[in-house]
């Protein structure tokens, strides 16, 4: 009778318990923990971080329209994107006389550190709440029993913690200088042939920068993400264990002197 009923009890579980006894199942069960979920949040917002950063591209340009007759409308439309080295970008200003037609130009300014440092700091992370999950799931014994890995996870966490900060700050500010430097104002303030009497000029597309301003918000998050997750990190290190030792040292000695004057 048990055999028959086994199968029929199965069947009756819902969806929900079912799922939740399969994640039990899991070796060492440690995602359902602090620990395990935040780095699974981690590690999700660290590609979405790098990702949005590096795979960035826009355009801005302008327009030139000459005095002379002869000359028609000129587009300029130049294309930027991750790492950001503005200085190395070329397009052509028109020129309005009969000399040349064209002069290269560069766009101003390198931002490349803020960004690499920011899609660099994105790339260690993944990677390394990648490793910290395999230690959580597979060797969550291990981890436990072993007082040394909580004490370096702690280390690695604060660290990635401050350097979350300073990558997030840093590309928020360099992100700013970007939008600076190319917005179609810009293009036209730099080329001299909008500054004369032979030519009107004109802005052009105007870059979206919602992909790049996003980038910067995963930045935080992922902040916000290892600060909070230094605490729990924290409480399994053997130094959580000795401040409660020593809360509770005193406690039970004065409990102890008490009773003991209590029975003289």
């Amino acid at each position: 009778m048990s055999s028959t009923e086994s199968p029929s009890r199965a069947a009756d579980k819902s969806p929900r318990q079912q799922f939740d006894l399969l994640l039990e199942g899991l070796p060492g069960g440690g995602w359902k923990e602090p620990l395990g979920f935040i780095k699974v949040l981690q590690w999700l917002f660290a590609i979405f971080a790098f990702g949005s950063c590096g795979s960035y591209s826009g355009e801005t340009g302008a327009m030139v329209r000459c005095n002379n007759e002869a000359k028609d409308v000129s587009s300029i439309i130049v294309l930027f994107g991750y790492p950001f080295r503005l200085h190395r970008i070329e397009y052509e200003m028109p020129l309005c006389d009969d000399d040349s037609s064209s002069k290269t130009m560069h766009l101003m300014g390198d931002f490349s550190a803020p960004a690499e440092f920011f899609v660099t700091l994105g790339i260690f992370s993944f990677f390394y709440t990648m490793a910290a999950l395999v230690v959580y799931l597979r060797f969550h014994k291990l981890y436990t029993e072993n007082k040394r890995f909580p004490l370096v996870d702690f280390c690695v966490t604060v660290s990635f913690t401050f350097f979350w900060l300073v990558a997030a700050a840093a590309w928020g500010k360099g992100l700013t200088d970007v939008k600076g430097a190319t917005r179609p104002s810009s293009l036209t303030a730099a080329m001299s042939v909008c500054h004369g009497e032979e030519a009107v000029c004109s802005a052009g597309a105007t870059p979206s920068m919602g992909l790049a301003n996003i980038s910067v918000l995963f930045g935080f998050i992922n902040f916000f993400l290892w600060a909070g997750n230094c605490w729990f990190v924290f409480k399994e290190t053997p130094w959580h264990g000795q401040g409660q030792d020593q809360g509770q040292g005193p406690s039970q000695e004065s409990a102890a002197e008490q009773g003991a004057v209590e029975k003289q």
